[in-house]
């Protein structure tokens, strides 16, 4: 052990390096542009819904939860004025969601990724 620097030696020439580093580029930017089509397409959803809303608010329906017919909570509207349901309609409407969803969903599993 002379003490001196010792260089590590990585398989492959400069060649397959420089191609696998515009890999992982090409990559990235594929991985920008789908977040931000999904950025957008979430956008355009909350704008419609919003748009709802209003057409619902003309129409002197909106604030009234869609399952029980009961007024939505003032505070709710403020948070989220595109809500369909009040805080109970909701909360019943999740949990029955939960029951009716397949094993591993609540993870982003699915059955048929099994090994």
């Amino acid at each position: 052990m002379g003490g001196g620097v010792v260089f590590e030696e990585f398989p492959g020439s400069i060649g397959d390096r420089t191609a696998m580093a515009d890999e992982v580029d090409l990559i990235r930017v594929n991985e920008d542009r789908e977040m931000s089509f999904a950025t957008r397409s979430l956008l355009v959803e909350r704008a419609n819904k919003l748009a709802e809303a209003l057409e619902r608010l003309r129409e002197g329906e909106y604030g009234i939860c869609q399952e029980c017919g009961e007024p939505i909570a003032p505070a709710r509207l403020r948070a989220m004025p595109e809500v369909l349901t009040c805080v109970r309609c909701q909360d019943m409407l999740e949990r029955s969601a939960r029951r009716l969803a397949p094993a591993g969903a609540a993870f982003g599993g699915d059955e048929g990724d099994e090994d």
